[in-house]
């Protein structure tokens, strides 16, 4: 007897089969038109994204990491700002801030929703401004593995300390919170199209959203070497950081499956939490979110060993995925980041440091059939 094939941790073939002869037909009018850069797919896109997540503006550029760095440029944040941000996240939403010479700080999250803890941020702020070498520059909120972070309370801290709020929707492009959709909570929202995202292309791309012009006409520049209305009327420093024609042709064959998709990642989601509760920690919400189910993770037990429920689980078909297995501040690319400051050494972050130990991530996309949703839930009860 033959074992049944195997889950899929993420599966876009399964999409791309519903979209194909739209995929066709929109790559080769980029091909028959030669615009690869700019092009009016470019354009197109800009606005679709805009009008679904109910936000003035979008700005295509070439990766969500550009999207943080072009939205940091244009705040002018550099050496002697401080940047405050999740320890428990993925390594861009960090690196940024250091590429443009100034400070991460690191901010410890909350133990069930796994988004920025308010508390520690603000404790975090006070430190900063009692050291009184950064200035409090931002705040980057990660909405993590798709759950819309705490913006109401984010924006009133930005507020109270004339910093600039920036929302990492990488994982989370069409969560909701309150009745608006990320896109329209902070100063503006930074968007990654990396092929496993809710939204993907088959490449790299991202995209900045606001309702502020200014801010909105300023990232467009500086996506593209920091260009005035000519090409060659260089107004600032920008870099090159353009989406291509191509990315956004795939991009808008897709986004009209989008609204169907995170019904079926929201239903996914269900079942799974029914088949673990009491089992796991299973994800939760916050009141008036509407989770975009980017990536499923659970808690496991204090003490199991993840290592051997991945395997058992790998034996009967079913991947998993960590992310994260350490938290940023016990990364060596930060080690020095806070050096000669009050902020010196790893911080006490407990609540990143347990979740990388304890995190585990299912098989999640919107082509899961329940047959292999049961699958996914037996195995992980059998592994636990």
């Amino acid at each position: 007897m033959t074992s049944p094939r195997p889950v899929a941790l993420f599966d876009m073939k399964a999409q791309q089969a519903l979209i194909r002869a739209e995929l066709d037909r929109r790559l080769a009018a980029v091909l028959d038109s030669g615009a690869f850069i700019n092009g009016p797919e470019v354009r197109e896109l800009e606005a679709e994204l805009a009008r679904f997540a109910g936000c003035a503006h979008a700005v295509g550029v070439s990766s969500g990491t550009d999207a943080l760095q072009i939205a940091m440029m244009a705040e002018g944040i550099g050496r002697g700002d401080a940047v405050f941000l999740p320890a428990f996240t993925y390594t861009a939403t960090a690196e940024v801030p250091l590429v443009l010479g100034a400070t991460p700080v690191f901010v410890d999250v909350d133990p069930v929703t796994f988004n920025l803890d308010l508390a520690d941020l603000e404790r975090r702020i006070a430190l900063v401004l009692k050291d009184g070498k950064l200035t409090p520059r931002a705040v980057v909120g990660v909405d993590l593995f798709g759950l819309p972070a705490d913006w109401p309370a984010i924006e009133a801290i930005c507020a109270r300390h004339g910093m600039f709020a920036l929302d990492d929707a990488a994982q989370a492009f069409g969560a909701a919170l309150h009745g608006k959709r990320l896109g329209r909570w902070g100063h503006a929202t930074a968007l990654s199209f990396y092929p496993t995202k809710t939204l993907g292309c088959y490449g790299d791309g991202g995209a900045l959203l606001t309702d502020d012009a200014d801010r909105a006409e300023l990232y467009r520049q500086l996506r593209t070497h920091g260009e005035g209305k000519s090409r060659y009327e260089v107004l600032r420093t920008g870099m090159n950081g353009r989406l291509d024609t191509m990315q956004a042709a795939v991009l808008l064959a897709k986004l009209p499956l989008l609204e169907g998709e995170l019904a079926a990642r929201t239903k996914v989601a269900a079942a799974y939490a029914d088949g673990l509760r009491g089992l796991v920690q299973v994800p939760t919400s916050i009141p008036g979110a509407e989770h975009a189910w980017g990536l499923y993770s659970i808690l496991l037990p204090e003490g199991a060993d993840r290592a051997r429920v991945q395997e058992a689980m790998k034996a009967e078909g079913v991947p998993s995925g960590i992310y994260y297995p350490k938290p940023l501040h016990h990364q060596p690319a930060y080690a020095a980041a806070h050096a000669g400051s009050i902020l010196a050494g790893p911080p006490p972050l407990p609540v990143s440091e347990m979740l990388c130990h304890r995190i585990l991530s299912l098989p999640m996309h919107p082509y899961l059939t329940a047959e292999e949703v049961a699958r996914v839930v037996a195995a992980v009860r059998r592994a636990v």
